[in-house]
């Protein structure tokens, strides 16, 4: 059965990306089309506020593309030394929290200490981070222009200082149409797509609507985490699976299950 996974390819130390294998292991055969691109924005300022440790309480980090431009701001700066030798250990005196265990091996790359990663979206980390925060700094929250407003609300409930800033923004990726295109030519229409945000769903759900036509009725629709499976489900879809945990093993067990015969 064929699997379609609205992504960037990534892949591991394996050279294979870990969606494709664990959905092979169910006998899936899966094929990636990335669907978004990303601008990063306000870098001079962001890498100002990381030079700058003691104003704040800690880190937070919701994606792998707000880990990408911490090491923006230090490869434009020069400042990858200063990291290595006093900003990181700075940084990690505070706590660094993160959601899923993707964003937290890039964190951990950029040498920093994690908590939180078996937190599966922004909701959990908020509730973990509640029973934890105690320092009167605000933490420092690097994210997307349409970042969800769960995590900064239960914050702010709570009392919790955060600083939030704008780093990158989602815009369609250049190639959508004809990737999509191209897939449907060859491999006719999938018997699941999964889509990995709700912006990755909005740039291309009127596509995938025109080259299923009525076959559409017969796709599994599945979602990496609440928050997407909400946006499909606002936009009238049948979620089938929603990953347990924004992993590749959660996602490839859920969507087997959705695909057996007797699967609702």
């Amino acid at each position: 059965m064929k699997v379609l996974l609205l992504k960037d390819p990534k892949e591991d130390e394996d050279g294979q990306d870990p969606y494709i294998r664990e959905l092979g292991l169910y006998g899936l055969e899966a094929t990636l089309i990335p669907v978004l691109s990303f601008n990063f924005l306000s870098l001079p300022s962001f890498s100002e506020k990381l030079s700058r440790p003691e104003g704040y309480g800690g880190l937070i980090f919701t994606s792998p593309r707000a880990v990408e431009a911490v090491e923006l701001c230090l490869e434009k700066d020069n400042k990858t030394e200063v990291w290595k030798k006093s900003l990181r250990e700075e940084w990690n005196a505070k706590s660094v929290y993160v959601v899923g265990h993707a964003t937290a091996s890039l964190v951990n790359k950029i040498g920093l200490d994690t908590q939180g990663e078996n937190c599966g979206n922004a909701e959990k980390l908020a509730e973990y981070i509640c029973s934890r925060q105690s320092s009167a700094l605000p933490l420092l929250f690097p994210c997307g222009a349409l970042k969800g407003e769960i995590l900064p609300k239960m914050l702010t409930d709570k009392g919790i200082p955060m600083e939030s800033i704008t780093v990158y923004q989602k815009i369609p990726h250049p190639g959508i149409q004809a990737n999509l295109s191209s897939y449907y030519s060859k491999q006719g229409v999938p018997d699941s797509i999964t889509f990995f945000s709700p912006s990755g769903l909005t740039h291309s759900l009127q596509y995938i609507q025109e080259l299923s036509g009525s076959s559409i009725h017969q796709i599994k629709f599945a979602a990496i985490g609440p928050t997407t499976a909400r946006a499909l489900a606002a936009q009238g879809l049948p979620v089938s699976c929603t990953a347990e945990s924004p992993t590749p093993q959660a996602l490839a067990a859920g969507i087997s299950l959705a695909l057996q015969p007797d699967s609702c």
